[in-house]
């Protein structure tokens, strides 16, 4: 499965979770999910068609669990949400290179000044993993565009 179709889905909405939960209430929803829509546990009386979607629903789910269960994996996932929801939400005001951005050595971050006055902050280990950032005081966003 491409990264881009990763995306596409809300595996919490799969799993009939929240983002906002724990891994152990995630983790509980999933295991009832997955011994609801297991192959092994279903009715042998089940039509074919049916058995076809309970297995495709049932590997969602597992491949939900890989996503969600993994904390590392959760929170790329959530930040990937978070930027596409802003991206086609919140205006971009507009594009910035990385190196066009001023790093503070004391805060270890980037910093660039937004036309209200304040300032968009990029802490450096985050760097990689965000490409729009909003100002601290206003709505506004830019892109940030890092050099290959």
């Amino acid at each position: 499965m491409a990264s881009e179709d990763l995306l596409l889905k809300d595996w919490y909405s799969i799993l009939g979770a929240k983002s906002t939960e724990s891994l152990t209430e995630i983790k509980q929803k999933y295991q009832k999910l997955i011994l609801l829509y297991h192959p092994d546990k279903q009715n042998p009386d089940v039509p074919a068609g049916e058995v076809e979607k309970r297995v495709q629903r049932f590997m969602e789910i597992d491949q939900a669990w890989k996503i969600l269960g993994n904390e590392e994996r959760r929170r790329a996932y959530d930040l990937q949400q978070r930027e596409s929801m802003l991206a086609n939400t919140w205006p971009v005001e507009a594009q910035v290179h990385l190196e066009d951005m001023s790093w503070n050595n004391d805060d270890q971050c980037y910093t660039f000044l937004c036309r209200c006055g304040g300032q968009y902050v990029l802490s450096g280990n985050e760097a990689e993993d965000f490409s729009l950032i909003s100002c601290n005081t206003c709505s506004l966003t830019i892109e940030i565009l890092q050099d290959c």
